[in-house]
């Protein structure tokens, strides 16, 4: 299981990357993404160099609202330290970016 939930029934208009909530976070935040039709996608967390740092999502999903939940680790489960990530959902024909800030 990728730790992704279907949040509800209603069909989005357009692929959409919301904010994070809360943002700035400490622990854990919450991304959420909304899809017009299933698609493979991909969501993942970089550094302010352009690392990958973690890959939350990798596969196919499902037309309508999703979210998942993350923690503040990287691929390894390693704390990473407060500043500016950036998190990349894309699904091949469209890509959209946030700005994230994680506060230890």
């Amino acid at each position: 299981m990728d730790g992704t939930a279907d949040v509800d029934n209603a069909l989005p208009r357009s692929m959409r990357l919301e904010p994070n909530y809360p943002n700035p976070f400490n622990s854990g935040t919450v991304i959420r993404f909304s899809l017009v039709s299933a698609a493979q996608v991909e969501l993942s967390l970089y550094n302010v160099a352009g690392q990958r740092v973690r890959s939350l999502v990798r596969g196919s999903k499902g037309q309508g609202i999703h979210e998942v939940r993350w923690d503040g680790r990287d691929e390894s489960g390693r704390n990473l330290s407060s500043g500016v990530y950036f998190c990349r959902l894309s699904t091949g024909s469209d890509v959209q970016s946030r700005k994230l800030l994680l506060l230890r």
